[in-house]
This record gives C-alpha cells, sequence and structure tokens, in this order.
C-alpha cells in the first residue's frame, strides 16, 4: 500500500494538472484524458485518485481551497506582538494576484466560480470558503475593537463582508492591468485606516 504522504503528493500532483488546465484554457478543456497527460501519469491513475471527471473537479477545487488558507495563514506570519490590523492587513494583502502563484490561484478559482453556476456540487465547495474569510475577518476587526483600535458601535461582519467584496474587486482589476499591485495596496491600507481610526488615540 502507498504511505499516505505519497498518496496525498499523487492528488496534489493531479490536482494542479487540473489548476493548469484551467487556468490556461478553462475547466471544459478539463478531462481525466487530458489531466493524466498534463500531469505525467496514467489515465488509470487519474481514476484510482479521483475515479469520475465531477470527482476529480470537487476533489482539484477543495485542494485548492485548502492550498489558498495555509497561503493566508502563512503569510500573517509568527509575529506574537502583531497587531490586528497588521495580520489583517497581511491576510488581505496576501489573497491579492500579485505573483504567478496567486495570480494562477485566482484564475483557476475564476473558473471554477462559472462552471458553479450550473454545477450544484461544485457551487456548494466553491461558496465555502468566503463565509470563513468573513468570519475570520469580523473576529480580527472584533480584536481591534476589543484593544480600542475600532470604534465601539462598527458593525463587524457587514465590515467585513464589504472590506472582502473589495479585495475581490481589487484582484480582477490586477488581472486586468486595470490597477498595479502597488495601487491595490494603498487602497486596502485607506480602508484599514477607515477601519482602525481609533488605533493612535489608544496607543
Amino acid at each position: 500500500m502507498p504511505r499516505l504522504a505519497d498518496h496525498e503528493q499523487r492528488r496534489r500532483q493531479i490536482a494542479e494538472a487540473v489548476w493548469r488546465i484551467a487556468s490556461a484554457r478553462g475547466l471544459e478543456d478539463v478531462s481525466l484524458r487530458k489531466v493524466a497527460a498534463e500531469a505525467g501519469v496514467s489515465l488509470r491513475l487519474v481514476q484510482y485518485y479521483f475515479g469520475t471527471r465531477d470527482d476529480l473537479l470537487l476533489g482539484a477545487l477543495e485542494i485548492l481551497n485548502a492550498d489558498a488558507g495555509e497561503s493566508i495563514r502563512a503569510g500573517l506570519g509568527p509575529e506574537e506582538d502583531a497587531t490586528p490590523r497588521e495580520i489583517l492587513r497581511a491576510m488581505l494583502v496576501g489573497m491579492l494576484p500579485v505573483d504567478d502563484e496567486r495570480r494562477t490561484r485566482y484564475l483557476v478559482h475564476l473558473a471554477y466560480f462559472v462552471r458553479s453556476l450550473s454545477d450544484p456540487g461544485l457551487a456548494s465547495a466553491f461558496s465555502a470558503a468566503p463565509p470563513e474569510l468573513e468570519r475570520l475577518t469580523a473576529d480580527l476587526l472584533g480584536w481591534g475593537r476589543d484593544r480600542g483600535e475600532v470604534a465601539a458601535d462598527l458593525e463587524l461582519l457587514p465590515e467585513a463582508e464589504l472590506l472582502l467584496s473589495s479585495v475581490d474587486g481589487l484582484q480582477t482589476s490586477i488581472i486586468l492591468g486595470q490597477r498595479t499591485p502597488e495601487a491595490a495596496i494603498a487602497l486596502i491600507d485607506h480602508q484599514l485606516a477607515r477601519l482602525f481610526s481609533l488605533a493612535n488615540v489608544a496607543t
């Protein structure tokens, strides 16, 4: 029997092949045979690890979502004395497609979004990530409120939703070349300065 580490590595290898095809040509071009060729493995092996095409698409999305979460957590850094504003900024900036890896991830998510409009199974997995991010963002704003850096009457969840929606728009504008990464980051800083308007008073 293959070791668990080998099993997960092989699943990732196949999932990454799905992402490359999806980012370049869309999910409609993804087939078991094309993914096998892209991954450099046999068709039988793809079927062994993922089964059907639908299972393959769903499995690759779940791995992508897990990767995105890990990337965000890694970007937060190990600093024990980091403020909620600093942690939130690192998270939001880390979501921007400013390098090849994050650009590919964004394009793959976009391909999945289009597919999820007509695929209930994918729609369920695709929609799971935003509420988790909204709760995390609201928690960080709440921590800032507890520290006296955020207004006491701020409605945490609506503000979190607005902030993440803004980042969604910034992602698209970077991909389309309408805004530079630096300009997008400046807008994130502007939003955070508004939300953490009491930070200087509290310190």
